[in-house]
């Protein structure tokens, strides 16, 4: 296999320039980190189950009219993706307070909020990923006032159907984390979604015990970081059977398909 060039490489994933023009490889880590990076790990076979989650979940969202950057899988730990400019916002879009939401404004982790809420964060490990709102990223010229309207709408929109895939199955989305970048096509640029959406940026609780099935088990030393992830596959129905009982092997088998 001929090297490959390297675009990029954050926390969890890495980006490899793609095949074709305007294509990029995205590659799923097990690296896990927490607190801005404070807290570094691993979970084992991480990479490969939030390829398969968020492939599931990219397709579905992209079948309700949702753009996404997605094209197709390439193995077990990557896909194809199309090229974008990353827009430096991180979109939260919160239904149940928790996290930081729930300190920040002195409310019992776990009460249902009146209606989603969604807040921009800029994308500036540095700084610590500030919350930010529509004066600033106008001001900044991060992005305009007709980007937001559009991510809005489809953050929202993401919100409603993924809130409905989940419960289906038994999981209550909590909140969760997008990135949108902006797709060039000839003399036209549209805003699509992009990133991931995996347990790494979804908080994601049993419906009926309220117990974590996300990243905050690897936050807060919770245990069982990898059963949750593959709980959440389980339930999504994006791991056949077989695969299910033996995570670690199937993580193995995977880093022989690239």
């Amino acid at each position: 296999m001929h090297p490959r060039k390297p675009i990029y490489e954050g926390k969890a994933k890495q980006l490899f320039e793609g095949p074709e023009p305007g294509t990029l490889i995205q590659h799923f880590k097990d690296d896990a980190t927490a607190f801005n990076s404070v807290k570094k790990g691993t979970i084992s076979g991480k990479g490969v189950l939030n390829n398969r989650i968020s492939e599931h979940l990219m397709l579905r969202l992209g079948e309700i009219g949702i753009p996404t950057h997605f094209i197709r899988s390439l193995n077990m730990r990557e896909q194809l993706v199309k090229a974008v400019q990353i827009i430096p916002l991180e979109v939260v879009v919160r239904n149940v307070a928790a996290g930081s939401f729930a300190k920040r404004f002195g409310v019992e982790e776990g009460k249902p909020l009146a209606q989603p809420i969604l807040e921009f964060f800029l994308k500036d490990d540095k700084l610590g990923d500030p919350l930010v709102n529509e004066d600033h990223i106008f001001a900044f010229q991060w992005a305009s006032p007709h980007d937001i309207d559009d991510i809005r709408l489809m953050a929202l929109r993401a919100n409603d159907f993924l809130t409905g895939l989940f419960l289906g199955v038994g999981i209550r989305l909590v909140d969760f984390k997008l990135e949108f970048g902006r797709l060039f096509d000839g003399t036209q640029e549209r805003i699509i979604l992009a990133d991931e959406i995996s347990p790494d940026n979804c908080r994601l609780w049993d419906a009926k015990t309220g117990e974590k099935l996300d990243k905050d088990r690897f936050r807060f030393d919770l245990g069982a970081v990898e059963e949750g992830y593959r709980e959440v596959a389980r339930r999504l129905g994006v791991l056949p059977a077989a695969e299910q009982h033996d995570i670690a092997a199937f993580a193995a088998l995977s880093e022989t398909k690239h």
